[in-house]
């Protein structure tokens, strides 16, 4: 699947699922805070070999912006060997706070981000309960409890 490079796009779970397993040089990069990685989950990229970049786009439990979360993602991406033409997909709870960690990484000139359309846990269902209405536990994709 072939993806737009510029402006930052929602691509869908399942879509951003396909990318991951047909490009090994593609990453998710999960934005949320240590808490949610923990008691909420993570999505397990064990199965095609790999494992998500953990960078809070804000901190736990202060909700403030993380200073250094450009620099610790390019650092984690070269670690990984993920230069500006990789292929980026950024994750939150819902789709807000990856959207603009997206926005920030690209504006540095990696030129293939993208937003992970409707996060890991998705909107509120009718019993204002996350998880089963979209998203990345909603879609049944991998995932293990951090």
């Amino acid at each position: 699947m072939a993806f737009d490079s510029g402006a930052v796009d929602d691509v869908p779970v399942q879509d951003v699922w396909g990318a991951l397993k047909a490009n090994p040089k593609a990453v998710l990069i999960d934005v949320r805070t240590r808490s949610e990685w923990a008691f909420v989950g993570m999505p397990d990229l064990s199965e095609l070999g790999g494992k998500p970049v953990l960078v809070e786009w804000q901190t736990f439990p202060d909700n403030r912006l993380n200073p250094a979360f450009v620099e610790q993602v390019t650092e984690q991406l070269a670690a990984l060997g993920a230069d500006q033409d990789s292929e980026l997909f950024f994750i939150c709870r819902s789709g807000g706070r990856s959207l603009m960690a997206a926005r920030a990484v690209a504006a540095q000139g990696y030129a293939h981000c993208h937003n992970v359309a409707d996060g890991f846990e998705g909107p509120l269902d009718q019993h204002r309960r996350r998880g089963t209405v979209a998203g990345w536990k909603a879609a049944g994709l991998p995932w293990m409890q951090g």
